[in-house]
């Protein structure tokens, strides 16, 4: 029997202690899940993704639960910028256990806190931009289930021409299993920011989920570099919806990466919506065991002179498999835009399987769009190489990896974030 019903969010909305319009949306939200069928392999976004052996009756909502006693890795919310943080938010399950915001940051009028206390104390801001101009409830089941559900989460503002002073840091901890996060930024024209989003999680026993959502809203003329790190535990099926708004002559430099998850189906989108807009993707992922992680991007060019420019890539062993589907969409009068996507893939073991499906749609007649795909398997040669001068065989393919990984390395901003996902591919190169 499921545990998602009306009465779960009424719980949920009460416990939260929420606003009757946050209550009135979430009913919504969960009429809208009702109606919604399932995806199946039928679907085309989901036909290399099957869901049979996820049980959606086995997971529940995160409906109870402070985070108190629950002990939190260090690694989580440490300094990952040259630049100490300006703001750090640390949730488990939802609840937030620390939270801290640089009187720098405050005096500038950013708002950084947790989507409850947003919903409580910012709601002109939430009410009309929560789920509304970026990840509508409608984009599928799993977001219909989020919008009915969400817990936890991170809501960042900052206003018109303010720079931030300094980059801010959220982690969440997954512990009981099941986590709903909201991340919502809102960059009003002229500003600028910069934020570290991570999800980690142990391994345990039972089926578990994470059905997340990351609306990030770039006005004109503002900046926004986002990164989102993600490394959940073995036993966890992850379901996203994330997209990005860039205004006119605005920036989003966008970085993900994903480690973690028995499954994760990730739909991640970047629309440009007016002249001079440009977006930079980023992704970087390693699936081993049996791992199966399926990214969806897409780069819509809602307006001329805009530019998009998209660089996935992953390492696969064991028998895990990967997917990328890409497509790069250009409407009639986007004229004179660049899009450019690539996704490249290193197989280290025979039994690992990469799909990577670039596409482009283009309505435009003067536009340059190109992408590329690659997949193939560690040169021999190299590692052989390497050995020869002595170095032993194991180190031979680390190091290969690494050259494989660093073009994309060299576009993260922070090196702390760039160490970070390294060390991590180095623990499952193994």
């Amino acid at each position: 029997m499921t545990a998602f019903t009306e009465e779960a969010v009424r719980k949920l909305s009460t416990a939260l202690d929420e606003p009757e319009w946050m209550l009135a949306f979430r009913l919504q939200a969960f009429a809208q899940f009702e109606q919604t069928p399932m995806p199946t392999t039928q679907d085309e976004p989901w036909r290399r993704t099957n869901l049979r052996r996820f049980k959606l009756d086995k997971v529940g909502p995160s409906l109870n639960g402070d985070g108190a006693g629950v002990v939190v890795p260090d690694y989580l919310g440490e300094q990952l910028t040259e630049d100490k943080a300006g703001g750090v938010l640390v949730e488990v399950d939802g609840a937030v256990t620390h939270c801290e915001l640089s009187d720098e940051l405050k005096a500038q009028g950013v708002i950084f806190c947790d989507m409850h206390t947003a919903v409580r104390q910012h709601a002109d801001l939430v009410k009309k931009h929560f789920m509304t101009e970026a990840v509508p409830v409608t984009d599928g089941k799993f977001a219909a289930l989020h919008a009915a559900f969400w817990r936890g989460g991170v809501f960042l503002y900052v206003p018109r021409n303010v720079k931030a002073a300094a980059p801010l840091h959220t982690a969440l901890w997954s512990a009981s299993g099941q986590t709903f996060s909201h991340t919502l930024v809102l960059l009003e024209p002229g500003a600028e920011a910069a934020l570290i989003d991570e999800y980690a999680s142990e391994t345990g026993q039972d089926m578990a989920m994470h059905n997340g959502v990351v609306e990030l809203l770039v006005r004109d003329n503002a900046s926004l570099i986002y990164a989102g790190l993600q490394d959940f535990g073995a036993n966890v099926w992850q379901f996203t919806h994330e997209r990005g708004r860039v205004g006119r002559d605005g920036r989003l430099d966008w970085v993900t990466s994903v480690m973690g998850t028995r499954l994760t189906k990730s739909f991640q989108t970047v629309e440009l919506d007016d002249r001079g807009a440009w977006a930079r993707m980023s992704g970087i992922f390693f699936a081993n065991g049996r791992q199966h992680l399926d990214l969806d991007t897409q780069q819509n060019h809602n307006a001329a002179d805009t530019v998009s420019d998209l660089l996935y890539k992953g390492a696969l062993k064991d028998k895990s498999r990967s997917v990328w589907q890409g497509m790069i969409k250009a409407l009639p009068d986007s004229q004179r835009i660049d899009g450019f996507q690539a996704n490249r893939n290193l197989m280290l073991d025979d039994s690992a399987r990469a799909d990577s499906i670039p596409g482009l749609e283009i309505e435009a007649d003067d536009v340059r769009c190109t992408h590329a795909s690659t997949i193939g398997q560690m040169d021999r040669e190299e590692v052989f190489y390497l050995m020869s001068r002595g170095i032993p065989e194991q180190t031979a393919v680390r190091m290969v990896v690494q050259g494989f990984f660093d073009p994309i390395m060299q576009r993260i901003p922070f090196a702390g974030v760039r160490d970070r996902i390294f060390e991590r591919i180095l623990q499952k190169i193994g």
